[in-house]
């Protein structure tokens, strides 16, 4: 899950001794590559399901769970570790949560036992809440101001490319080698971002400490309201849906395991050019930016079950259910974002509870209709719940409510 607000401007870096550009660069990758890591290793599991739920003979539903997991525990951990962590060095904290990543992705590899690999998603829920709270807000402590922005685009561009680059490298080697293997790479290059991080990152002082009260005082707001509630009803109808694609493309479309890897690619690719375009038009129009690509998102799962028989059919809904939701997260976030100008950093963490929350529901729900009717099911109920968020979008507009400027 994104966010796009910065923090930490009362420190900027303040005391620390002059950086080259180089270092400062170097440093933004390395937070880059850490939530490039981060978001392949939740989200892996998708182009994995059915291999992993075969390994231990459980149900596809059941081996959703996986991906249900770390939602609940980056929901907790995000606005925890923020308050209780305030004191701590970033750098150190950084480099613990990219250490527990590569600990569970080693747990998962090794696991005897489903309940195991349920452990290792338990410890990466709490490095995502961990690590997206503090790295999120970080570019302006370490590079010119001048440069910033582009910084942040950098980092951020870690979430696509989890998609793009990520889930298929990880898909394809679970099919070549096995789904243990996928892990064990994935814990081999955690180990060598830790190592990056701790070369490249400066010692940064702990910005100022989110007090609960401020969270308390967001939920008073008509804006943050519609907020929660759009980013609930969008990522619910996406991920009980997504969670379950692949089940989907080898049962309904009749994919092979290559296949889907290639449509799971197409997919990540198009969700890159949604971010971009999402991103340049929620910041203009964002009800009408996030109210498409929950459009966008219902046609593309409710045809699913009736063009989806035909790869044709399949990649080209993709193609259109990825560029819808390479929108959302800019989108969820913008919308926190204008509720609350005021706080950056605690609309930046609401964001993040509530999305990896409602991604946890979204897979466990999805899980049960699976297991109880089919794939095609859960897309069509999906669709359903992503046609509401338009209606909910829509009736922000005929309230005519307005952001605080």
């Amino acid at each position: 899950m994104v966010s796009t607000t910065t923090a930490g401007n009362d420190l900027g870096g303040a005391g620390l001794p002059t950086r080259s550009p180089l270092l400062g660069w170097l440093a933004v990758v390395s937070v880059m590559l850490g939530l490039f890591l981060i978001v392949t290793t939740e989200i892996l599991p998708i182009g994995l399901l059915t291999s992993i739920g075969a390994s231990f003979r459980i149900s596809d539903g059941m081996a959703g769970l996986m991906m249900t997991m770390p939602g609940f525990l980056a929901a907790i951990s995000a606005p925890v570790v923020t308050m209780a962590t305030a004191r701590v060095d970033r750098r150190l904290m950084l480099c613990v949560f990219v250490l527990l990543l590569a600990m569970a992705d080693l747990l998962a590899a090794a696991a005897p036992g489903y309940w195991l690999v349920l452990v290792s998603r338990v410890m990466v829920g709490v490095t995502i809440g961990g690590f997206w709270s503090i790295g999120a807000g970080l570019a302006e402590r370490l590079v010119p101001a001048e440069s910033v922005a582009r910084a942040t685009a950098v980092i951020f561009s870690a979430v696509p490319l989890g998609s793009v680059l990520g889930v298929p490298a990880g898909t394809f080697i679970g099919d070549v080698a096995g789904w243990r293997i996928s892990f064990v790479v994935m814990g081999v290059l955690t180990v060598g971002v830790l190592i990056m991080l701790r070369l490249v990152v400066p010692v940064l002082p702990p910005a100022e400490a989110m007090r609960l009260s401020v969270l308390r005082t967001m939920f008073r707001s008509v804006n943050t309201r519609f907020a929660l509630l759009l980013t609930f009803l969008i990522v619910l109808a996406h991920f009980g849906t997504y969670t379950y694609v692949t089940p989907f493309l080898e049962q309904v479309t009749h994919a092979s395991p290559k296949l889907i890897t290639v449509f799971l690619l197409i997919y990540g690719a198009a969700g890159i050019i949604g971010n971009f375009l999402g991103g340049a038009m929620v910041t203009r129009r964002p009800r009408a930016g996030f109210g498409l690509a929950a459009g966008l998102i219902a046609a593309a799962t409710l045809l699913l079950p009736i063009l989806g028989r035909w790869d044709i059919g399949a990649v080209a809904l993709l193609i259109v259910w990825g560029v819808a939701y390479g929108a959302v997260p800019v989108s969820s976030q913008t919308w926190f974002a204008k509720a609350t100008p005021h706080a950056p950093e605690a609309a930046s963490v609401l964001f993040t509870a509530s999305f990896q929350v409602t991604f946890s529901l979204g897979a466990l729900g999805g899980g049960f209709v699976v297991d109880g009717s089919s794939p095609a099911t859960a897309m069509t109920l999906g669709g359903i719940i992503a046609a509401c968020m338009v209606m909910a979008a829509w009736a922000h507009f005929v309230r005519r409510l307005t952001w605080p400027a």
